[in-house]
């Protein structure tokens, strides 16, 4: 492991987010992990920050709102075959996810959430703010691309205070 500042590698670590990242969540001895595409790096009230938008229909939401935590990892290397289909199309509901995908977990550094045990960029954030969004102040044609099919299903905007950044291989 190799402790690195926030935004070292951020035009790849942003390339990675625009593909898939993922998200992983912790809740008692609950551990679920999505892939995201959404996601921002950077600094709000002098803090190095990650803000995830995760939909309040999601297993994910769920769990931050308990555990008021989450990692973020950018995969630098292979994954095995089934981490992006079943970690961006199945719930943590109904199956354990890292199980059915073929990825495991280590310990992280500061928060009890762990991270993938992939190489690659990990962020450890602890949740500052949340909020969920509504139709009053988005942008129409945004609306009318993203939610007019499931009106009541907007994101919340996560924003985890990055208190660990690191580079496993």
């Amino acid at each position: 492991m190799q402790r690195v500042t926030y935004n070292f590698n951020a035009e790849k670590n942003l390339g990675i987010l625009s593909e898939a990242a993922f998200l992983t969540t912790r809740w008692k001895e609950k551990i679920n992990t999505m892939v995201i595409g959404w996601g921002t790096i950077g600094v709000m009230w002098r803090l190095p920050v990650f803000i995830a938008m995760v939909r309040k229909s999601r297993f994910t939401y769920e769990m931050l709102e308990k555990s008021r935590e989450f990692t973020v990892t950018f995969p630098y290397g292979e994954l095995p075959p089934a981490a992006l289909p079943v970690c961006g199309q199945e719930s943590g509901r109904k199956m354990d996810k890292l199980a059915a995908s073929g990825l495991t977990v280590c310990p992280a550094q500061v928060i009890n959430t762990p991270v993938l045990n992939v190489a690659g960029m990990h962020y450890e954030c602890k949740l500052v703010y949340d909020r969920t969004m509504g139709e009053e102040k988005l942008d129409k044609a945004l609306n009318e691309l993203w939610y007019t099919k499931k009106p009541e299903n907007y994101h919340a905007f996560f924003i985890g205070e990055i208190v660990a950044s690191y580079i496993t291989e």
